[in-house]
């Protein structure tokens, strides 16, 4: 199976810079080649690449995905038969349509033992907004069909231009995953990862969703004392605060009027509790900076009650002095500690009635 990944971008928007980092830093000596489509009669970038070892095949007498839908089946085909390569990187002309691309490699996926593996945009951060306005049937469909966006460019704007850049994107893609950390401070196979899926804040999420719900402290995340509270728990530190019967599957609240875990106040027969009928998660991805002192007055607030219940919590944001900062937060405790750049910022956060829009407030600053 080849792995086919597209990787777009409006003209001049740094695609040739970050597949060259790519081929450098994640797929060197692996079996790849690049197919690419220069918009014009003679494609410019082919002498730049060869230079890295990779084979051109170029179709300068129009774009794949418009008139060379047929010339790209033949190419592709040519390309499997003659390199059998583990990964084929296709880069098309700036001006072209990413959902055409898209459905022109699909159309011959069927005959050929490959998969779409990716579909990139690359968008320059500088530009962002005067392209949407000037170019926006080619550059919003770039990414609205992208699975990843990566921003160019971030190190010579304004916090609040990035904030605005993304913003922009949002408003066309919500799902897609945007690296908006500058690329020198990145690893090849940290970008390539975020490509292919790995490392997303869903992800991040889900791992700590299941976290906080096998070894949780207790229904509102604090260490209870049985003695005055009347919790029971039979098999440790229960992970919503009830009494569990393992042999009968019934659940038993007694709980005190001052607990918050979020468990439905009623006796549930022949049942069991999933994770997300008990907690819930909150978490963005974000552009901005941050101060380590910033970052404790946050995780401090989080044990005031106010946010809901908040068993965990956990993040990793550029800081101040180019740095970054990562952290861990469980109730009544947090570590703050220096970590290497991610490709964009994430904060997640795990508890029960969970006030999103206040956790919003606090984090966005």
């Amino acid at each position: 199976m080849t792995k086919i990944d597209v990787v777009s971008g409006f003209l001049g928007a740094g695609k040739t810079t970050l597949i060259k980092k790519l081929l450098k830093e994640a797929l060197d000596g692996s079996k790849t080649v690049l197919i690419e489509n220069e918009f014009g009669e003679i494609g410019i970038d082919g002498g730049f690449l060869k230079e890295a070892g990779i084979e051109i095949k170029e179709m300068n007498s129009g774009c794949i995905c418009c008139s060379l839908v047929g010339d790209f089946g033949t190419s592709l085909k040519e390309v499997i038969s003659t390199y059998a390569p583990e990964r084929i990187l296709i880069e098309p002309s700036g001006v072209g349509k990413l959902s055409d691309v898209l459905k022109a490699v699909e159309n011959v996926a069927g005959e050929l033992d490959v998969q779409v593996n990716s579909a990139v945009a690359v968008v320059d951060a500088t530009k962002c907004k005067m392209f949407i306005k000037n170019f926006g049937e080619f550059f919003i469909n770039q990414i609205a069909y992208a699975g990843t966006i990566i921003l160019s460019r971030t190190g010579k704007i304004s916090q609040e231009k990035l904030n605005t850049c993304v913003e922009l994107i949002r408003e066309h893609n919500k799902a897609a995953t945007i690296i908006t950390t500058p690329w020198e401070q990145l690893e090849g196979t940290a970008i390539l990862e975020t490509i292919e899926g790995a490392d997303k804040l869903e992800d991040m999420m889900k791992e700590m969703l299941e976290d906080v719900h096998e070894h949780g402290e207790g229904c509102c995340g604090h260490h209870h004392d049985h003695e005055e509270h009347e919790h029971h728990h039979e098999h440790g530190e229960g992970c919503c605060g009830h009494h569990h019967d393992h042999e009968e599957h019934e659940h038993h609240h007694e709980h005190g009027e001052g607990c918050t875990c979020g468990c439905h106040d009623h006796h549930h027969t022949n049942d069991h509790h999933h994770a997300d009928e008990v907690f819930t998660s909150w978490g963005m991805e974000t552009p901005n900076v941050y101060g380590r002192e910033e970052i404790d007055s946050i995780l401090t607030a989080l044990d005031s009650g106010e946010y809901g219940a908040v068993l965990r919590a956990k993040g990793m944001v550029p800081a101040e002095d180019d740095t970054w900062i990562y952290y861990d937060y469980v109730p009544g405790e947090h570590e703050i500690r220096s970590g290497k750049p991610e490709v964009t910022g994430k904060i997640c956060v795990i508890g029960s009635k969970l006030d999103e829009e206040k956790l919003a407030v606090l984090f966005r600053k």
